[in-house]
């Protein structure tokens, strides 16, 4: 098996400029803005390569932040405006606790090696009724199988399996959401039908969509069970008379008194 790598920030990039991936940024920002449809004042972080999506919060959100791991690189955004994105660790995320409220990850959790510290850092910076958005490729999609589009990178994931995930990273899933039911072709004919395929795909081809939006809520008391620790009982030997001793050894008072 293939180590799971980061993508390219610069692929990326390229790949989001392309048709293909201008209708893919479509179909899954409505999918995230139908999940989120105001966070008017409210603190926005994407994680991952999380721009073409975070447009839409321009204007509406109090702050927004653009945080890139350093194994996919980080390039200016907006274009037309001063940064705000920035470079960093994602197992240690230069944010202090609880100061988001909402987290939208994609191009992140398919290509991070250390999934759990990942997602409990953003379970450390999420405040306590904030909001997770993880987008991932979806195990039964056609988009996983072909490697020409990021969501064909990593490693993909059923719904039962990024569930399960979130779960046991003290997160409770409320909501899933799929997009994708266009394939990836470049095809123009085809790429102008995707709204009506994203309309009737989930009637006619259900959970085989290209990649799987969940939502999911901070578990606020969630912790880890501590593991009981045992005491284990030595049994001392009594001492023992020597062969060629006739005396017994002696007792302590006290057991002398008892008997």
């Amino acid at each position: 098996m293939l180590p799971i790598m980061w993508s390219d920030v610069v692929d990326l990039r390229d790949f989001y400029a392309t048709g293909l991936g201008q209708v893919a940024r479509r179909m899954i920002r409505r999918q995230i803005r139908a999940l989120w449809p105001d966070v008017s004042g409210q603190s926005v972080l994407g994680l991952g390569y999380a721009t073409p999506y975070l447009t839409s919060f321009r204007g509406e959100a109090s702050r927004i932040i653009a945080a890139m791991p350093a194994g996919q690189g980080v390039l200016h955004w907006p274009m037309d405006d001063r940064g705000l994105t920035t470079l960093v660790d994602e197992l240690d995320l230069p944010f202090d606790d609880v100061s988001m409220d909402r987290v939208l990850m994609i191009h992140a959790v398919e290509c991070a090696e250390q999934i759990r510290p990942l997602l409990r850092e953003a379970w450390r910076v999420l405040a306590g009724s904030g909001r997770l958005i993880i987008v991932v490729p979806n195990r039964r999609g056609i988009w996983a199988r072909f490697e020409r589009t990021p969501f064909g990178h990593g490693q993909p994931y059923s719904t039962a399996q990024i569930s399960r995930l979130l779960r046991d990273n003290m997160f409770t899933p409320i909501k899933t959401q799929r997009a994708l039911y266009v394939p990836p072709t470049r095809s123009r004919m085809i790429l102008s039908a995707a709204p009506a395929l994203e309309r009737i795909g989930p009637s006619i081809v259900g959970t085989f969509a290209g990649v799987i939006v969940i939502e999911a809520v901070k578990q606020i008391y969630a912790g880890q069970p501590v593991a009981q620790q045992t005491r284990r009982r030595t049994v001392l030997a009594l001492p023992q008379r020597s062969p060629r001793s006739s005396t017994f050894p002696k007792v302590p008072v006290t057991e002398r008194r008892q008997k």
